[in-house]
């Protein structure tokens, strides 16, 4: 098993940068890919991107690529986000989950852990 805690989120600019972390504890983190989900008010959960248990390999939505960056440290424990070039509509509920396949998979019902989530508001 691995817990998750996402961190990081917070007001920022359009145009600005922010950097969520998501920390785990338990099984070795080595063993998980892992998938970021944003969820906007009265919108379901939506796929951002993703990155395979050793970051060989990462995945984005078309309407992030180019600014959204997704990187690992399985030494740390920790998986970033780092986001840039932020628009009002990246404005949501961001959550990190935990899944034991080896690459990136979209479906939320793919991962089996989530973190408590951690808000992202953009304003213009």
């Amino acid at each position: 098993q691995v817990q998750l805690v996402e961190s990081g989120g917070g007001l920022v600019q359009a145009g600005g940068s922010l950097r969520l972390s998501c920390a785990a504890s338990g099984r070795s983190f080595g063993s998980y890919a892992v998938g970021w989900f944003r969820q906007a008010p009265g919108k379901g959960r939506e796929f951002v991107g993703g990155i395979s248990r050793n970051g060989d390999s990462t995945f984005y939505v078309d309407s992030v690529k180019g600014r959204f960056t997704i990187s690992r440290d399985n030494a740390k424990n920790t998986v970033y986000l780092q986001m840039n070039s932020l628009k009002p509509e990246d404005t949501a509920v961001y959550y990190c989950a935990a899944s034991m396949r080896v690459g990136v998979q979209t479906t939320p019902s793919s991962y089996f852990y989530w973190g408590q989530g951690t808000q992202v508001t953009v304003s213009s």
